[in-house]
């Protein structure tokens, strides 16, 4: 049989698999559409938002074929298309009177809390473009108000990248808007950003679907919500008030609020909060209409699953009694102590029991892959829509918690050392007979509805030989099906991803040579991150030789520090040294831009943003030794 690169439609074994889920949720329950339009003011004033590249944004006419109410098509899980459609709606709602909400125009809401003199706004969403057009709907449908806080429940972009679309930096350094974010925010934020950026954002296309069409075939829903905007203007402004109790009243524009610390959660630096003018609880990102990540599919921090649940056990116990609705970060809004009650209980249950049946497991011996085929949620959780594996899973957030307690390592010396892909690809493909006997095989186990072995036999003939075209479409074709039968967002971005750039022939960002570090993060780092970026990049084994004591001093800050390069390790200090081997004079952005790679050494220089004092053949060899970071490096290929 010959293997083609054409997107193909759902195998009569994936139509096998999807055929029962109708039957087995309640698809009749329509609570959630009807929370999801409550408090209706607006509809967006445009269904396209032109960002900083000319395209689009964000166009909610991507998603015109989801009509609500439709069939799922046989190439989408019919739980994951009544999530997308729930998604879909969009526009202003009004939570309760002076709590307001702006939804569908990212994949996170932005808030707008009534204060004495203007706006609270919570999570200004992931760019400029759609935060200015939410605020400027608030005014136009509500009130026109100022801006007089702005609030970041966590560190993840999709929470503060927005933020010069509702204010601006003069108006926060001149203390005109306070931020307000959880302790630890700024360095989770340069964690996950800067220093981990540019894997998280390659990863972070496949997770998101970002470059799959739109259509049933391709990207439906993350989940969570729609997408991420495409290339918008992403920028951050420092906190300039960090929560650091665990739970701490603060005044804010007249407008009392109550925060709950919950580090270790969704984020490693996160907090609820209670307005108890508005009876209202914002519960962030902590708990929404789905199952969330303990690890999330891009790449980050595990999170702590029984610290989770332990938070939202007491917020629960906290607020119940005082709120009349809760809202979050994500989703829709719940009213009513009675479905509040429940809907924290189910939240706080889910996450419990993920991880305490994992660490049950594992105390008898059971490694992270037995686990997750084991645990199943009882059907009191597992009948719930809002805890359903949208976009974590239970399969892969028992791995976490395996992952959190034990770490990679399964006990096994077999796993102790294992080769690498490419080498490992070979010896299986030897020991199964040769390439033609693996796609044989591999097709036969595929024929049969068995995806998940068939994607692993194949993944070793895709790695041991790339330039095999047959082996790379029939691999294209067995992940897509899997694609077809998740209910995870994450999940199907991820083998739809990986099926569309096997049949290219590697990444379709090859050549695209930038790196995650974006310039409008960067700004807001402090001195010690960008000496920890600077120290990520180096090429330990060219620099090994190379020892430099360099004092930096920039002409636009009144701060001294010295780094120092040994063994091919950077270490940075707050102070000058005596007899340096270099001084490097300049600004922040020259010192910023050398050391994210946002910047050529070449202009840096020419501009006088950045100045070297001693011998610049030494210092060239140490910026020569400083890798670059581009998001094109393959996945799915060698």
């Amino acid at each position: 049989m010959t293997y083609t690169p054409e997107r193909k439609p759902a195998s009569a074994a994936t139509r096998a698999v999807l055929a029962p889920v109708v039957n087995s949720l309640p698809f009749d329950d329509l609570t959630d559409f009807d929370l999801a339009r409550r408090g209706f003011l607006a509809a967006p004033p445009e269904r396209a938002i032109l960002g900083r590249m000319g395209g689009p944004a964000w166009n909610l006419d991507d998603y015109a074929y989801q009509t609500e109410g439709s069939p799922a098509p046989d190439t989408v899980h019919p739980s994951l298309w009544r999530q997308a459609q729930l998604n879909n709606i969009a526009g202003l709602f009004e939570v309760v009177p002076g709590v307001y909400q702006v939804r569908g125009l990212d994949i996170s809401n932005i808030t707008f809390v009534r204060g004495e003199r203007g706006w609270i706004i919570i999570d200004p969403l992931t760019g400029t473009e759609m935060a200015r057009v939410a605020l400027a709907m608030v005014n136009e449908h509500v009130e026109e108000r100022p801006v007089t806080a702005v609030i970041y429940t966590h560190s993840h972009t999709d929470h503060f990248g927005g933020i010069l679309g509702v204010t601006t930096r003069d108006a926060v350094e001149a203390g005109e808007v306070p931020i307000f974010a959880p302790a630890g925010f700024l360095e989770e934020v340069v964690s996950e950003n800067i220093i981990a950026g540019t894997a998280m954002l390659r990863r972070a296309t496949y997770m998101y679907g970002a470059l799959l069409p739109k259509d049933a075939q391709g990207h439906v829903d993350t989940g969570l919500g729609k997408q991420l905007p495409a290339a918008p203007m992403v920028s951050l402004v420092a906190p300039t008030r960090d929560v650091t109790d665990a739970y701490e009243t603060v005044v804010v524009d007249g407008t009392t609020i109550e925060f709950q610390l919950t580090p270790g959660t969704e984020a490693p630096a996160e907090m609820n909060m209670y307005f108890p003018q508005y009876r209202a609880l914002c519960l962030a990102e902590n708990c929404t209409a789905n199952f969330h990540n303990l690890y999330t599919l891009r790449g980050a921090q595990v999170r702590d699953g029984l610290a989770w649940s332990k938070y939202t056990h007491e917020a629960m116990l906290r607020y119940q009694e005082r709120a009349d609705v809760t809202f979050a970060s994500h989703h829709w809004p719940r009213w009513g102590r009675e479905a509040i009650t429940e809907f924290l209980e189910d939240q706080r249950d889910l996450y419990r029991y993920v991880h305490d049946q994992t660490m049950r497991l594992a105390n008898l011996g059971y490694t992270s892959k037995e686990i997750s085929e084991q645990v199943a949620l009882p059907d009191g959780l597992a009948q719930r829509f809002y805890l359903r594996d949208y976009y974590g899973t239970v399969r892969h957030n028992t791995k976490a918690v395996y992952q959190r307690y034990l770490g990679w390592f399964d006990a096994n010396p077999a796993s102790l050392n294992p080769w690498p892909p490419q080498e490992a690809g070979r010896r299986y493909v030897e020991f199964m007979g040769g390439a033609d006997e693996v796609i044989r095989k591999a097709a036969a186990s595929a024929d049969a509805g068995d995806y998940r072995w068939a994607a692993e036999v194949m993944n070793h003939l895709v790695f041991a030989d790339p330039s095999n075209q047959q082996a790379r479409f029939l691999q294209a074709d067995i992940l897509e099906q899997l694609g077809y039968q998740s209910e995870s967002g994450p999940w199907r971005d991820f083998y739809l991803t990986g099926a569309q750039e096997l049949r290219a022939n590697g990444t379709i960002l090859k050549g695209f040579k930038v790196n995650g570090m974006g310039p409008h993060i960067v700004v807001a780092m402090k001195m010690s991150q960008v000496f920890d970026v600077l120290g990520v990049r180096l090429n330990g084994p060219q620099l090994a030789h190379l020892s430099l004591r360099v004092n930096v001093v920039l002409e636009d800050r009144d701060e001294q520090w010295s780094f120092g390069l040994r063994h091919g390790t950077l270490h940075a200090a707050p102070a000058h040294v005596d007899e340096p081997t270099h001084t490097l004079r300049g600004t922040f952005d020259g010192l910023t831009g050398m050391a994210t790679g946002n910047s050529e050494w070449a202009d840096l220089l020419a501009s006088g943003a950045l100045r070297v004092e001693g011998d610049a053949t030494v210092f060239q060899a140490f910026v020569e030794g400083l890798t670059p970071f581009t998001f094109d490096f393959e996945i799915v290929l060698p």
